[in-house]
């Protein structure tokens, strides 16, 4: 089973790897830079205090632990614990993998945490803006894809390391939406 699994991750790596141009190179290099996001953040950030007026202080708190939460869980914990060497790392791809202003990333890939960061940030904000903000999940989810793809296109994360980040970033973002709703209704 998991030979099965390895062969998908490396053939679907390779098949986004392999299919560049300059044009993708600067978009995915782009889509995986921490400040590339800045002027979401902030826009988000805004959009809250408009929508929600005081309630948005407890809103916007609550995104601090849940990145904090998120990245170290994945980067902090689990990377170091399974020790899954990026593709990037692997001797077995590198050679057959095209990189992006020279960029390898870390040691190691799983489980990504840029796919846990934003599928953490995607879910909770749109679990908790749903009633206020409908098209919330119809920006940040497709941010968030977006980002996943550019991780496995870079060659720095296979796509298993992807899943398993979004469904954990998802997962803690459905907690902290919880802890929200608790905070907020206390019933």
């Amino acid at each position: 089973m998991f030979e099965i699994i390895k062969r998908w991750d490396d053939a679907i790596l390779l098949f986004i790897n392999n299919h560049h141009n300059s044009f993708w190179d600067t978009a995915m290099w782009f889509a995986s830079g921490i400040q590339s996001w800045f002027p979401l953040y902030a826009f988000i950030i805004i959009l809250l205090i408009v929508k929600f007026k005081k309630q948005s202080w407890l809103l916007i708190f609550l995104i601090i632990p849940l990145i904090i939460m998120s990245d170290q869980l994945a980067s902090g914990i689990i990377k170091p614990l399974l020790h899954r060497l990026r593709p990037s790392h692997n001797r077995d791809l590198d050679h057959l993998l095209h990189y992006v202003n020279r960029y390898r990333g870390g040691l190691y890939s799983f489980p990504s945490s840029h796919a846990t960061n934003f599928f953490a940030l995607a879910t909770y904000l749109s679990l908790v803006t749903l009633k206020k903000i409908k098209w919330m999940p119809c920006l940040l989810f497709p941010v968030a894809l977006f980002v996943c793809y550019s991780r496995i296109y870079l060659g720095v994360h296979y796509p298993s390391d992807i899943l398993a980040g979004a469904i954990l970033g998802s997962f803690l973002g459905w907690l902290i939406s919880k802890l929200y709703y608790w905070a907020t209704n206390p019933e």
